[in-house]
């Protein structure tokens, strides 16, 4: 079986721990089901996988990948729900102690096949290409939950989302834009807050710069370098939604801040089955498509890679089998 895979922890050299290559198929827990990949997205998570961040080397050699899409052995088009939690755990899988993602525990999806639950296989809508479907499970199932479910986010609401590229920063305008928000974004690259203009979001500035008021919500994937301008963004009784500190989490409190405006801070990682049902009939009722930077084959898993790590990619990259 052709998979991408991390061989050992490489903290200063993420790709040089990168092994494309045939790899011997995992025996699946018993009542998983295969799924034959067609397509899968990359995502931040396996650069840090590399480096050994969340993956001990003693479960190495792993699979890499958390989203993907493909067929099932009866013939069904599935898109991969890559939060996988204990059989015996009801509720908020997010929230399950014991939970993981495909490629932390178990073999990923930047394979030939990838094995994983049967309620974690959903139905790919009618019509849609397998990179469409590959392309909303991490990223955008992610957007979806820091919006919806932890701002609680309403139409005619300001928001900011700091940093204007990448997969959740495209999930988070397209989906703010399409449910009536207006979204505002932060960005050093000129080039990159137009594409986000080109998403929908309503206007860019430069990181730190003063707004031309208050914002209902903010949401931070980037931490120490945004945090202080996140905060003084916010009106009174706002939220900051974090879900991931690229920079640094270890940013200033500003707790006087916090308390005496009423601040929400809320953490947020990844998202439910549920909800992954709710994005997929979203995208499909208002026509959302995630942003593509490159397709690569498996084959040429590294090259895509290559590609994430260079910070140079706006949208997804994505392998096709």
């Amino acid at each position: 079986m052709l998979a991408a895979r991390a061989v050992r922890p490489a903290p200063d050299d993420p790709l040089s721990a990168l092994e494309v290559a045939d790899a011997p198929a995992a025996a699946p827990p018993a009542g998983w089901v295969r799924v034959r990949v067609r397509a899968a997205a990359l995502n931040r998570h396996d650069l840090w996988s590399l480096a050994g961040v969340g993956l001990p080397a003693e479960r190495m050699p792993m699979v890499l990948g958390c989203d993907a899409a493909g067929t099932t052995d009866d013939g069904r088009e599935v898109v991969v729900h890559a939060v996988v939690s204990d059989e015996d755990f009801r509720g908020d899988e997010t929230l399950d102690p014991r939970r993981t993602l495909l490629s932390e525990l178990h073999p990923g999806t930047l394979a030939e096949e990838v094995w994983v639950p049967r309620r974690n296989v959903l139905p790919v809508p009618a019509g849609w290409s397998f990179e469409r479907a590959a392309s909303l499970g991490t990223a955008w199932l992610t957007a979806y939950r820091m919006l919806f479910t932890q701002a609680r986010a309403v139409p005619g609401q300001t928001v900011l989302v700091q940093g204007a590229a990448g997969g959740v920063s495209n999930a988070l305008v397209v989906l703010g834009a399409a449910a009536g928000l207006r979204v505002w974004v932060t960005g050093r690259d000129p080039r990159r807050v137009e594409r986000a203009l080109a998403w929908g979001a309503a206007a860019g500035f430069a990181p730190g710069e003063r707004l031309p008021a208050r914002v209902d919500a903010v949401f931070e994937t980037v931490g120490k370098a945004t945090w202080k301008h996140s905060v003084q963004s916010l009106a009174p009784g706002g939220t900051i939604v974090v879900a991931g500190a690229t920079t640094g989490g270890d940013a200033p409190a500003m707790l006087e801040n916090v308390f005496f405006r009423q601040l929400r801070v809320l953490g947020s990682t990844m998202g439910t089955r549920e909800e992954f049902e709710r994005l997929l009939r979203f995208c499909e009722l208002a026509d959302l498509r995630p942003e593509v930077d490159s397709v690569h084959a498996l084959a040429d898993a590294r090259d895509a890679f290559a590609r994430l790590h260079s910070g140079e990619a706006v949208g997804k990259v994505l392998v096709t089998v």
